[in-house]
C-alpha cells in the first residue's frame, strides 16, 4: 500500500472557506499537512463563520487567515502569518477565484477587472511571495479550468484569467526549478460545488452531454489530483496543466 504523507509540511489555500478550497484543505490536513486556511474578508463574515467551522472540525493544525489576494501587502501578511504559526511554508494552492459571466457586448469594465485582478493577478501575488518563501521541494498548485480551453460562452473575461494562470503556471516552473519547487495547475470541468449547482438545468444537461463519464465532478475529485501533485510521488512533475474534466474535450 502506498500512503501518501504530508507530514511536516505547511500548506496555504486560498479561498478555502468553501467549495473546492474546502475539499483541498481536508484532503491536505487529513494526508498530515498543517493548513492555512485563507478567507475572503466579506463584511458580513459570512466567510470567517465557514472557515472556522472547518478549523473545528479538523483540530489541531489549523489557522485561519483573512486575506483579500487582490492586495500585495494582505498576501505579504497571509504568509508572515503563516510562517509565524507554523514555521514555514510548503504547499501553496492558488484556488481563489470569481465569476462575472456576461456577454462581451453587456460585459462592463468592472466586470473584466474584477476578475482579472482576482483570477490572475491575485494568482500572481501569491505565486510571488511562494517563490520568496516557499522551502526547497515545496509545491505550488494553481486553479486552471476547462474554459480556459473550451472558451465557455459569456465567459472572457473567467477564460483570459484561467489561460493567464495555466501559461504563467509554465513559467513559474522553470524559474523555480532550482529550488525544486514543482508548479503544477489542476483544470476542473464543472464541478458540483455552490458556484456549478447555479447553472441552469438546461445548460448542466447540454454540458452533460459532452462528457463521456457522464457525469459532474465533485469537489474530492479535484482535491485528490491537488493531493497527489502536493505529494512526493508527483516530484518530477512540473509546468503541466492536469485536465480533471470526465474526458470533456472540445
Amino acid at each position: 500500500m502506498i500512503a501518501i504523507s504530508l507530514e511536516g509540511k505547511t500548506a496555504i489555500v486560498t479561498g478555502a472557506s468553501q467549495g473546492l478550497g474546502e475539499a483541498t484543505v481536508k484532503k491536505l490536513h487529513e494526508a498530515g499537512a498543517s493548513v492555512v486556511i485563507n478567507y475572503y474578508p466579506d463584511a458580513e463574515e459570512k466567510n470567517l463563520t465557514k472557515a472556522n467551522a472547518i478549523a473545528v472540525q479538523l483540530g489541531e493544525r489549523v489557522l485561519c487567515v483573512a486575506c483579500d489576494v487582490r492586495d500585495k501587502e494582505a498576501v505579504r501578511g497571509l504568509f508572515e502569518k503563516a510562517i509565524l504559526a507554523f514555521g514555514g511554508v510548503d504547499i501553496v494552492i492558488n484556488n481563489a477565484a470569481v465569476l462575472r459571466d456576461k456577454t462581451i457586448k453587456k460585459m462592463s469594465d468592472e466586470d473584466w477587472q474584477v476578475v482579472l485582478d482576482t483570477n490572475l493577478t491575485g494568482v500572481f501575488h501569491v505565486c510571488r511571495m511562494a517563490a520568496e518563501t516557499l522551502r526547497p521541494e515545496g509545491r505550488i498548485v494553481n486553479l486552471g479550468s476547462i474554459a480556459a480551453s473550451l472558451g465557455f460562452f459569456g465567459q472572457a473575461n473567467y477564460s483570459a484569467a484561467k489561460a493567464g494562470v495555466e501559461a504563467m503556471t509554465r513559467v513559474l516552473a522553470r524559474e523555480l526549478a532550482k529550488k525544486r519547487i514543482t508548479v503544477n495547475a489542476v483544470a476542473p470541468g464543472v464541478v458540483l460545488t455552490e458556484m456549478g449547482k447555479s447553472i441552469p438545468n438546461k445548460v448542466q444537461m447540454a454540458m452533460m452531454e459532452q462528457i463521456p463519464l457522464e457525469r459532474f465532478g465533485e469537489p474530492n475529485d479535484i482535491a485528490h489530483a491537488i493531493l497527489f501533485l502536493c505529494s512526493p510521488l508527483a516530484s518530477y512533475i512540473t509546468g503541466q496543466t492536469l485536465h480533471v474534466n470526465g474526458g470533456w474535450y472540445a
